[in-house]
């Protein structure tokens, strides 16, 4: 495999820099996102530190990724900096819970534009390219929330099943010219934020998990790995989910 060049959106969150990792072991020059925000550069500052005395080079870049022109000054910035980019995993993502019914219009519309709009807002700027050079992996990170609902989240699982539709038809017009397109689903992830969820209920969700376990970011991360690979061209336009068998579609 050649040293392809590699974007990760939300790069420095736990999926990410599992990601980040996994990439990098597959000879990626591997390039991550962050919020644009005073304390999200010094938090990435940090993150990239702590990878490199980790052993993986990570550059890593400011981006809003529901805004068009940021997203394509990014993607410039980085071609003219590194290459063509000719792998996207597009991974930033956002909660913001709340009843159907106790929902705000700010609320539905935070969660769209992060977790949906932000797919057309990266694939714009690399597909073209990635058709004319005959190679690309896009790889969308939804969730087992979009497969299968969740109360509480009609924003988010919308958001999430977007991305199915939008990936099967990308995938169909990248088809014949050497890009793949397909998304990844992961269920409920051992990170921080889930470790936050009461005992009680996380050893319920954790009862209801066929094989008995949290995934690990690595789990997803393997995912990402193989659908970025050289070798997956003849995987496109698919899901997969990652998930413990808790949802079996």
């Amino acid at each position: 495999m050649s040293n392809r060049i590699a974007v990760v959106t939300g790069a420095t969150g736990s999926l990410g820099t599992s990601m980040c990792k996994a990439l990098i072991n597959q000879r990626r020059t591997v390039i991550g996102s962050h919020l644009p925000d005073e304390k999200s550069t010094d938090d990435a500052l940090s993150w990239k530190d702590m990878m490199r005395r980790d052993g993986f080079d990570v550059a890593i870049y400011p981006l809003d990724v529901t805004d068009y022109e940021n997203c394509k000054s990014f993607i410039a910035q980085i071609e003219e900096d590194q290459g063509p980019v000719e792998i996207l995993v597009n991974n930033a993502g956002i909660t913001n819970d709340a009843p159907l019914k106790k929902m705000q219009p700010e609320q539905w519309g935070e969660v769209i534009n992060v977790n949906l709009n932000s797919m057309f807002n990266m694939c714009r700027q690399v597909f073209e390219g990635m058709c004319e050079r005959g190679f690309g992996r896009i790889v969308n990170i939804s969730s087992l929330n979009g497969e299968k609902g969740q109360f509480g989240q009609s924003n988010y699982s919308a958001a999430k099943a977007g991305i199915y539709g939008f990936t099967k038809s990308l995938a169909l017009e990248g088809a014949r010219k050497g890009v793949t397109v397909n998304s990844v689903s992961p269920g409920y992830i051992d990170t921080p934020m889930i470790r936050k969820v009461p005992e009680k209920i996380l050893n319920s969700i954790i009862e209801s998990i066929p094989t008995g376990r949290l995934g690990q970011p690595e789990d997803i991360a393997r995912a990402v790995k193989f659908l970025t690979s050289d070798d997956a061209s003849f995987v496109t336009g698919t899901n997969l989910s990652v998930n413990g068998g808790q949802y079996m579609s």
